[in-house]
């Protein structure tokens, strides 16, 4: 079979592409740009004049050869059909963040903020260019539907999802996991043992087989769709049990990740707090993605909390499978043995893996020096003059210096008033720990974080990270919005539904308690 299909579909997408960067680049869009702006900068116009002339000559060049070539069939036919499929979700991921998005901005802030909440309805809603891609998604392939040149490039994005989580283990490193790591570990640990005994409890009072208890316990209650298919031979689940399951996971899930990040603005959740609530509470891994970036678009701290958690939750994939057998073992008489750890090997998430891999090697100082906090590290022989703190800043912290008790915050004050910058690591993690008590008042608050902000650096590499990681899941969630169809979430039906209504919905507001009584507000 030939997958490549000759269409003029690639080659025009290029030369969209092509014209968008054009008319961004000479100036033609300048007056659309500075309407998006809304008065402020507009943060993607590099983006703007850089990457869609790159791909817009990919795009154009491999159009062409699929238009007008001749194609036959093999690896190389399969792999070369995705492409077109692949700058089809890109396409729709350029004009969603830099167009769609900005553009539903400025119609919310000229609406006012909405009641005593303070904030505008985009915001509250939550309508960025993460769920309004994921959006777009689900309106072409349940309206239009995905075209045949598209399929194989569609299935290509859950690849873009994999990488970037993938790729967040550069912006780790062990101090960030010292802080996060025993606090997911409990976290997980309770909630997807005690999502997988609920649902096993509800499975025996309602009468369903045991086998599809045992796979929608694992769908539910580990990493969605994933446990699924690595529990589905040891508790032998029949293909429709399989597709009941994940349409339940899609159900409640996406649900999950359009309303999570409304309730995390409603109740002003912190990065930290909600990252963690995402990756806790929500059941599928790309949906823990998308809601993570829709609570923080044009940035990744919530991101990093939320994967952190939802990585915690699939490592413990192992243990649940191994659960799961011995239990459905012991309730099936007739239940034929299977290899536990053949299934494990085979069926746990190799991305994960990755994940640790370049996590080590962030940890060596791969990427940025190994001390590094949130992709960031300290260097205090950096600090320009125009970041030392001015003699008016120094007369506020003077101003305000009595009101502090702790002998060490007022030493660390000290060298910093003195040399106009902070003096050393650990004086650094004493006044920022100092800003967040807000002991000496706003306006000495913000001094103090400017002065922390002036002897903290990212490393070039762990930008460039930043900016693919960011494209990556753009790119990727969208994708993940055009296999939503409504066919697929009807599967869920009946008992199961009731089911991962019930655990979700528990686990959803129980964590939530959990987070907002025991996770700072920073780390």
């Amino acid at each position: 079979m030939v997958y490549t299909k000759k269409s003029p579909a690639l080659f025009i997408i290029g030369v969209i592409m092509l014209a968008i960067w054009y008319t961004a680049d000479s100036g033609m869009l300048a007056p659309y740009i500075e309407h998006l702006a809304a008065g402020k900068k507009y943060k993607y116009l590099s983006e703007l004049t850089t990457i869609p002339m790159y791909f817009g000559i990919i795009a154009a060049a491999i159009g062409l050869w699929q238009w007008f070539g001749s194609h036959k069939e093999g690896h190389w036919d399969y792999y070369s059909s995705s492409i077109a499929g692949g700058m089809f979700i890109l396409l729709i991921a350029m004009l969603v963040r830099w167009f769609v998005a900005p553009e539903i901005a400025v119609i919310s802030m000229s609406m006012g903020k909405v009641g005593e909440t303070g904030k505008y309805i985009h915001k509250l809603l939550g309508l960025n260019y993460v769920v309004l891609g994921i959006v777009a998604g689900i309106i072409i392939v349940n309206v239009f539907k995905i075209p045949d040149w598209a399929q194989n490039g569609v299935r290509l994005s859950r690849l873009g999802l994999k990488t970037g989580v993938i790729l967040l283990g550069t912006l780790y490193s062990a101090a960030e996991l010292k802080n996060l790591g025993g606090l997911s570990i409990i976290m997980i640990g309770f909630f997807v043992l005690g999502s997988v005994g609920m649902v096993l409890w509800m499975g025996s009072r309602l009468n369903i087989p045991n086998s599809m208890a045992g796979v929608l316990s694992a769908g539910l209650g580990v990493c969605g769709v994933s446990a699924t298919v690595a529990s589905a031979p040891v508790v032998q689940a029949k293909s429709v049990e399989i597709a009941y399951t994940i349409g339940t996971i899609l159900l409640w899930g996406v649900g999950c990740m359009f309303v999570f990040p409304i309730v995390g603005n409603m109740l002003g959740m912190s990065y930290v707090q909600f990252g963690a609530w995402a990756g806790t509470g929500i059941l599928n891994s790309a949906q823990v993605a998308g809601a993570a970036l829709a609570y923080q678009p044009d940035g990744i701290e919530t991101l990093k909390v939320a994967e952190i958690f939802n990585i915690t939750r699939v490592l413990i994939l192992p243990i649940i499978v191994l659960w799961l057998a011995v239990w459905y073992v012991k309730r099936e008489e007739n239940a034929a043995q299977v290899n536990v750890g053949q299934v494990i090997f085979a069926k746990f998430p190799v991305f994960v893996l990755g994940f640790i891999l370049l996590f080590a090697l962030s940890t060596t100082g791969a990427f940025s020096p190994p001390v590094h906090y949130k992709g960031k590290y300290f260097d205090n022989t950096k600090v320009t003059a125009k970041k030392m703190l001015t003699n008016e800043q120094v007369a506020v912290l003077m101003a305000n210096a009595d009101k502090i008790q702790r002998e060490d915050r007022k030493a660390a004050l000290a060298r910093l008033i003195e040399q106009r910058k902070v003096a050393s690591i650990d004086d650094d993690a004493t006044l920022r720990g100092l800003a967040n008590s807000r002991v000496m008042g706003k306006e000495a608050g913000k001094i103090l974080k400017h002065a922390h902000k002036a002897v903290r650096h990212t490393a070039k590499k762990i930008k460039a990270f930043r900016q693919w990681i960011t494209w990556l899941f753009a790119f990727g969630l969208v994708g993940l919005g055009m296999q939503i169809t409504i066919g697929s979430m009807k599967q869920a039906g009946g008992q199961p539904a009731v089911i991962g209504g019930v655990v979700g919905l528990t686990k959803a507001v129980l964590s939530l308690v959990v987070v907002l009584m025991l996770v700072k507000e920073t780390i």
